[in-house]
């Protein structure tokens, strides 16, 4: 990129960093802003430079928030007795716009991949199982990915929670296979995440 200015080279560049985006996207993203008005950009990079430094994960089921607990885990209508496992706070955002689910959650952010060498200590399988050894929860529905390293991921917490720790009560069920197999929770549609979650099965 020789022939480009450095400063639009620059911001080409760290957009081709992002995910799903390729040097053409980048390119015409670079160009958009190039042409946009000074306030918009300006406002585009101050929301960029907030987000880094006003989010942070909550310390109690590790989703993104402003506020240490976030405002689900310190609502106290939500069901306290239910916690939802799911990959990534994309997929909370995705479960509650269904309306139907009111119970906590608890974000991994990721999946067990061996293949790509991420183990228990990458994600937040640890912190699930002392969360539900200090609590007193009813139900626990794993909401991982269908797929392999989704399903992959649900069978190991549901074997390091029934061989760990010693909780007979404790349900444990995962999402109905409403969701195609190989999708993300953030593309289904709400219809298809409320009979999931409607429809879920014990383990």
């Amino acid at each position: 990129m020789s022939d480009i200015a450095p400063p639009v080279a620059a911001l080409i560049e760290e957009f081709s960093k992002l995910p799903g985006v390729g040097v053409k996207t980048a390119q015409r993203l670079a160009f958009f802003v190039l042409r946009s008005p000074s306030d918009q950009a300006r406002r585009l990079a101050d929301a960029i430079v907030r987000v880094k430094e006003s989010i942070i994960f909550c310390s109690r089921c590790f989703n993104i928030t402003e506020t240490d607990p976030c405002p689900i885990c310190s609502n106290p209508a939500r069901d306290q007795e239910a916690i939802c496992v799911v990959e990534e706070p994309l997929d909370v955002l995705a479960l509650e716009k269904t309306g139907v689910y009111k119970g906590l959650y608890h974000v991994l952010h990721g999946a067990l991949s061996p293949m790509n060498g991420v183990g228990h200590k990458d994600i937040r399988i640890d912190e699930l199982l002392r969360r539900l050894e200090t609590g007193e929860f009813r139900e626990v529905i794993l909401a991982t990915n269908p797929g392999f390293e989704g399903d992959y991921t649900a069978d190991s917490i549901k074997k390091d929670i029934k061989g760990k720790l010693t909780l007979p009560d404790l349900r444990l069920t995962s999402l109905a296979r409403g969701l195609p197999i190989g999708g993300d929770l953030e593309y289904a549609d709400e219809g298809t995440l409320s009979r999931a979650i409607e429809g879920r099965r014990d383990l």
